[in-house]
């Protein structure tokens, strides 16, 4: 039996299409609906309270377009709303915290890992208490880092400015000697030359998107819900906004142009 409903997968903007480029390469055969909430970003600075009411917005018109399991793109989302979401919708729901820790305890040498996230996300201890299920003895550091995001969205990747920046978040890790660094959010990756640039060089920088994806790959043979067609998967876009630079910044995310982008006004 083939499942040919699609994939939901969202993310406060557009940070999700690196976690969509994952899944696409491990699982081509899926299609990918994915919502990027572009007039709300960041999310990272926002209450609690608000975050789960817009997570609930958006995983619930995620369902009504027919997803049959939902992934929390958003670091900050998957912090605070992964547990609300799970207990209102039918379908599985996955976030981005747990396959990133376990990746990470996995890289350690030293049993030191660092942490970069939104203000949302630090404040949490999501990652911390996912690492400490997984090995108590391991050390944590948590930096909040929150202009990468604005950064990322703007297409700032390089420049004095940028690494200025970087430095003021990043330099105390090298005086505490992790080994490991969490990029907890999914726009970091598009930072990770200026973040190599301002860690030690043999830190190991763990991007949970292909984590994810094949976390993603494990629960749809769990449940049965795989696509076996054979066919090339369609990605359909809804945000809430087109910002500037949205095909340069979306096209950096996903590494390929993006189409079938639809904007949404109420969710």
């Amino acid at each position: 039996m083939s499942d040919t409903r699609p994939i939901g997968v969202f993310d406060s903007g557009l940070g999700g299409l690196t976690v969509v480029k994952a899944l696409q390469k491990l699982l081509p055969s899926e299609s990918i609906v994915y919502f990027g909430d572009t007039a709300r970003v960041p999310y990272g600075n926002k209450s609690k309270e608000l975050i789960i009411e817009y997570s609930n917005e958006i995983t619930n018109f995620l369902i009504k377009n027919d997803a049959k399991l939902i992934v929390v793109a958003c670091n900050t989302a998957s912090a605070l709303a992964l547990d609300t979401l799970k207990k209102n919708v039918s379908v599985p729901v996955l976030g981005v915290i747990n396959p990133g820790a376990r990746e990470a305890t996995k890289a350690t040498l030293n049993k030191h890992i660092g942490i970069i996230g939104t203000v949302a996300t630090v404040n949490s201890g999501a990652y911390e208490n996912a690492i400490c299920d997984i090995d108590k003895s391991i050390i944590i550091s948590a930096q909040a880092c929150p202009l990468f995001v604005p950064l990322a969205e703007e297409g700032w990747l390089e420049g004095d400015v940028v690494e200025k920046i970087a430095a003021h978040y990043l330099t105390p890790f090298n005086e505490k000697e992790i080994d490991t660094l969490i990029l907890g959010c999914t726009h970091y990756p598009l930072l990770k030359n200026v973040i190599t640039n301002q860690v030690d060089e043999k830190t190991i920088l763990i991007d949970s998107a292909e984590a994810v994806a094949r976390e993603v790959h494990v629960q749809l043979s769990i449940f049965d819900l795989l696509n076996n067609s054979g066919q090339k998967g369609l990605l359909t876009c809804y945000v809430t906004d087109i910002p500037m630079r949205f095909e340069t910044v979306g096209k950096r995310f996903l590494g390929s142009s993006l189409d079938n982008v639809q904007t949404v006004h109420e969710v």
